[in-house]
């Protein structure tokens, strides 16, 4: 997450999501020479038409199984629709699992309420002894300064409170949301690229989608936008919002590829930063002197595996297949010139060795939807509370209450049996640093699948769905919304910790 900093041109704040984003970032730096550029002059080739076999018809069809579309299609499959879910990789997880973002940010608020529930709750509270680790329940909320500094070491602390923000297995995580949706009844096609929808009017009737067994199409009565980047919604013409790259509005548009080392003594590391902090700012001072950005280690869920996010390269678009190309390739020599120089130099390091990188480029911000409701900082620094409220999210501060996230911000303006889900939801750049969240996709992708079913169940447009009903369900499935109920019980496994005291 990121703690607000100061505005030198207004004297204000400006709300961001990665504590000292700027320091964390540097810009890009590869040439062009090994990636094409599209030609600088009109070139076209001609695409006869053809018949596209069927492959599928589904009432709910998922486009992308990272964490908003793994939600989403249990989610509307327990409601009862038939659900087949569309995933470009060989996994479900998304940057969760594929992008090695085994972080998941805060799911309690500043009392130590656990607001962000469902889907959200149930997947962590499955993952076995030794996949999940953080502060147990009795902590959350806790000021305390001797809880604050352990677990702000641990990811798990932010603006002096400890919070629910537990660090995950990734290869445990890949597998439990492959069988939570298989034992759902949820039908999957993973190495499968959506390519173009199918439109007929106001409706996406379905897509058209490439594998190793060519183009073919998948029929649906209702599409969830689940691909992180609004590829759907795009493709259809819908105007969308894309502001990352004009700068001064607080869009986090750098991209990374993180990767993990093994072979890590973390407590060592951590005793040395401690004990000798002087020492620890002259070894990260040199490192950046030497590397020319300098990326610090975070533990993971167990202590002998350090995560690194990876070097945030500015100045590349998460939507050009080039750029895409040069993050990938500058992140992997950036990961071995840090090998390097932390095996030389960092306690605790001396035996590390490369055990991973991430499968999936690291991708803040491409498009955000035009919606039937753009959920903006003024909603939530007014306290706003949504008679259409489909999830609630911690705010970015104590001086702000609960984020009430209202269905209309994933209901697009111009088509009629489609939504949206995840990191493009219809939202201003303020609001979308803490919406792309890992939570907060599984919160938005739970209450997109639910609508979608009820879509389907009543043989209404996406926009006329009951919202009374559509919370109703929510509930049922144990989403917490701020009606007065009881807050959801702690998952099982929060009471583990990576490191000893």
């Amino acid at each position: 997450m990121d703690e607000p900093r100061a505005n030198p041109s207004t004297g204000g704040e400006v709300e961001s999501y990665h504590v000292g984003t700027e320091s964390m970032s540097t810009s890009g730096s590869l040439a062009d020479a090994f990636s094409p550029d599209p030609l600088a002059g009109p070139a076209t080739v001609h695409e006869p038409a053809r018949e596209i076999p069927v492959h599928a018809s589904t009432d709910v069809l998922v486009v992308g199984g990272g964490p908003a579309g793994c939600a989403a299609a249990l989610a509307a499959r327990r409601a009862g629709a038939e659900v087949l879910l569309v995933e470009r990789y060989n996994h479900l997880g998304g940057l969760s699992t594929g992008g090695l973002v085994i972080w998941i940010d805060r799911m309690s608020d500043w009392s130590g309420r656990l607001v962000i529930a469902g889907f959200a709750q149930e997947v962590l509270a499955r993952l076995p002894d030794g996949a999940v680790a953080g502060a147990a329940p009795e902590l959350w909320g806790s000021a305390e300064a001797p809880e604050v500094a352990y677990w702000r070491e641990r990811q798990g602390a932010f603006r002096d409170v400890v919070t629910w923000s537990p660090m995950i297995d990734p290869e445990w995580l890949k597998h439990l949301s492959t069988e939570m949706l298989i034992e759902a009844g949820v039908r999957l096609l993973l190495h499968s690229w959506v390519a173009e929808p199918l439109l007929a009017g106001r409706e996406v009737q379905g897509v058209a989608f490439e594998s190793k067994q060519g183009r073919r199409a998948i029929l649906a009565k209702v599409v969830v936008d689940a691909s992180g980047d609004l590829d759907v919604c795009a493709r259809a013409g819908l105007e969308f919002e894309a502001d990352a790259k004009s700068g001064g509005s607080g869009i986090a548009h750098c991209l990374n590829t993180g990767w993990i080392w093994a072979g890590v003594d973390f407590a060592r590391w951590l005793a040395f930063k401690r004990d000798d902090p002087g020492g620890h700012r002259q070894l990260m001072q040199d490192a950046g002197d030497a590397l020319g950005f300098v990326e610090r280690p975070v533990v993971g869920w167990r202590n002998d595996v350090a995560l690194f996010l990876g070097p945030r390269l500015s100045g590349y678009s998460g939507v050009s297949v080039s750029d895409l190309t040069r993050v990938e390739i500058e992140s992997r020599r950036r990961m071995v010139a840090h090998l390097d120089y932390f095996r030389r130099r960092a306690p605790g390091f001396e035996n590390a060795w490369l055990m991973l990188s991430a499968a999936q480029v690291g991708v803040r911000h491409t498009r955000r939807l035009v919606g039937r409701h753009k959920l903006t900082s003024d909603d939530w620094r007014a306290g706003a509370r949504h008679a259409d409220e489909i999830g609630v999210s911690p705010s970015p501060s104590q001086k702000f209450a609960n984020v009430s996230v209202p269905y209309r911000a994933l209901v697009p303006r111009d088509l009629d049996n489609v939504l949206v889900a995840g990191r493009h939801i219809a939202c201003d750049p303020q609001t979308q640093a803490f919406m792309r969240e890992i939570p907060q996709c599984w919160l938005t992708g739970q209450a997109a699948g639910v609508a979608a079913a009820l879509a389907v169940g009543r043989a209404v447009p996406t926009a006329e769905v009951d919202v009374a009903e559509l919370q109703q369900e929510l509930r049922r499935q144990g989403v917490y919304l701020q009606d007065g109920g009881a807050a959801p019980s702690a998952p099982e496994h929060a009471a583990t910790a990576p490191l000893a005291r």
